[in-house]
């Protein structure tokens, strides 16, 4: 099953959020066996989205946040077996990408599941 949205969603910790254009600075991310991966889990199940319709690039600045330029129709999946979440299709266009965090003794780090 794929869900469908129009500026905002969510797969996960992950949040998605129409822009109107990529700011400047970044770098592309790489590329991983034909996928960008939006987000990696420490369990395994990563969030990807193919490189040949999509690139992924990642603020340096900012560890929470990255951005998505979709070229065309695609679908985001979450590479599970069990328990896994819907992929998400998205339009062509901007998005910025938001991963949840948590605070520890030592700060703010990217959310653990």
């Amino acid at each position: 099953m794929t869900k469908h949205f129009m500026n905002r969603a969510a797969q996960g910790d992950v949040y998605f959020e129409r822009i109107e254009t990529l700011p400047a600075g970044l770098d592309l991310a790489p590329i991983e066996k034909g996928a960008h991966v939006v987000a990696h889990s420490e369990t395994g199940h990563n969030h990807v989205i193919d490189s040949r319709a999509a690139q992924l690039f990642i603020d340096k600045t900012n560890a929470f946040i990255a951005y998505l330029k979709v070229l065309e129709p695609v679908e985001l999946k979450h590479l599970r077996d069990h328990d896994t979440h819907e992929a998400l299709a998205f339009t062509p266009g901007v998005y910025r990408v938001r991963r949840q965090r948590e605070a520890t003794p030592e700060g703010w780090r990217r959310a653990q599941d």
